[in-house]
C-alpha cells in the first residue's frame, strides 16, 4: 500500500499557501513546497514565499535551497521532495505537497522518471534563439509521434535537449504515493483583483528593492529574466528598459496570462477537486482529507 501524499495546487494569489498551513496544522502535517522559484535564496516577495510568521509553526520544506544563478532543475526538485516526504513519513507525520509550478507538482506526485543530466549549455544557447514552433518542428523531426504540447516551449527544449544527449525516456512514470488532490482558486474577476491587490502589497513592502539588491551583488540579469514575472519585468525596469508605471500594467497582465496558463493545466487533471473558496474551504478540504486518510 502506498503511503499518502495531500496536494494542494492553484494558481498566483489564489491563497494556497495559508490554506495549507492550516490543514496541516489540522492534521500534523508538514508542507513541501513545489514552486519553481521559492527555492531561491532572496527571492522572496517576487516569488510570494511564504514568511516565518506565516508558516504558524508549520515546518516547510524546499524553500531556500540554492543560491541566485545555481542551477536547479526538475529532477533536482523531485530528489529534495522524495527525501522530505520519506522523512516526515518516517516521523509519522503528514506530508502536504503545496504549490503553483504544475510540472513540479506532477513530477512528484506522478513519480515521473527524470534525468539528473545536467543540459549542455551550449545546445541550451543555441536553442534559445529559435522561436517556440521552430523547435517543436525541430522536435517532431526527431520523434514524430510526440505527444508533448506544442506551446510548451520548457518541455520541448528538454525533450530536444534530451535527445541530443540520447537519454530521453517519454512518459515512463513510477507513481510512489497514494494522492488526494485539492485544487485552490477563484472566479476570474475576483482572482485577477486578488492579483493587482498583491502586487500593488509587494511593491509597497519593496519588491523593487529585493531585486535591485540582487542586481548590485552581481545577480546575473539574464538569471532574474529567466524567472519570469515580477523578476524578469522589475529587471528590466531597474536597467532602463522600461518605466515604472509600464512596467507596473504590463507585470500586472503577464501574471493574468501566467493565472490563466496554470488553470489550463491544473483542469487537464480530472483528479482534483476544486474547493469553494469563498464558501468555507477548510471545512470541505477536511472532509474530504479525513475520508482519504481512514482509507
Amino acid at each position: 500500500m502506498l503511503p499518502k501524499l495531500i496536494v494542494i495546487e492553484g494558481t498566483n494569489a489564489s491563497g494556497k499557501s495559508s490554506l495549507g498551513v492550516e490543514l496541516a496544522k489540522k492534521y500534523n502535517g508538514e508542507i513541501i513546497s513545489a514552486d519553481s522559484r521559492q527555492v531561491y535564496r532572496r527571492l522572496d516577495l517576487g516569488s510570494g514565499k511564504i514568511t516565518p510568521e506565516e508558516t504558524d509553526g508549520v515546518p516547510h520544506h524546499l524553500l531556500d535551497v540554492r543560491s541566485p544563478g545555481e542551477f536547479f532543475s526538475m529532477a533536482d526538485f523531485q530528489k529534495l521532495a522524495y527525501a522530505a516526504i520519506d522523512d516526515i513519513l518516517s516521523r509519522g507525520r503528514q506530508p502536504f505537497l503545496v504549490g503553483g509550478t504544475g510540472l513540479y507538482v506532477d513530477a512528484v506526485a506522478d513519480g515521473y522518471i527524470l534525468s539528473d543530466k545536467e543540459p549542455d549549455a551550449a545546445l541550451r544557447e543555441h536553442l534559445e534563439t529559435f522561436e517556440t514552433p521552430e523547435l517543436y518542428r525541430m522536435l517532431r523531426e526527431k520523434l514524430p509521434d510526440t505527444d508533448i504540447d506544442p506551446k510548451n516551449r520548457h518541455r520541448v527544449m528538454r525533450a530536444l535537449e534530451r535527445l541530443a544527449a540520447d537519454d530521453y525516456r517519454p512518459g515512463r512514470k513510477e507513481p510512489r504515493y497514494e494522492l488526494l488532490k485539492l485544487g485552490v482558486t477563484w472566479p476570474r474577476e475576483i482572482l485577477k483583483q486578488r492579483i493587482d491587490e498583491r502586487l500593488e502589497r509587494r511593491l509597497r513592502q519593496g519588491m523593487t528593492d529585493e531585486v535591485r539588491a540582487m542586481l548590485d551583488d552581481g545577480v546575473s540579469e539574464v538569471f532574474l529574466t529567466k524567472l519570469g514575472l515580477e523578476y524578469k519585468y522589475l529587471t528590466w525596469y531597474l536597467t532602463g528598459k522600461m518605466g515604472y508605471e509600464q512596467m507596473v500594467e504590463e507585470l500586472g497582465s503577464a501574471i493574468k496570462r501566467f493565472a490563466k496558463r496554470q488553470m489550463t493545466w491544473f483542469r487537464k487533471d480530472g483528479r482534483i477537486v476544486w474547493l469553494d473558496m469563498a464558501g468555507d474551504p477548510v471545512a470541505q478540504a477536511s472532509a474530504l482529507i479525513e475520508e482519504f486518510l481512514k482509507k
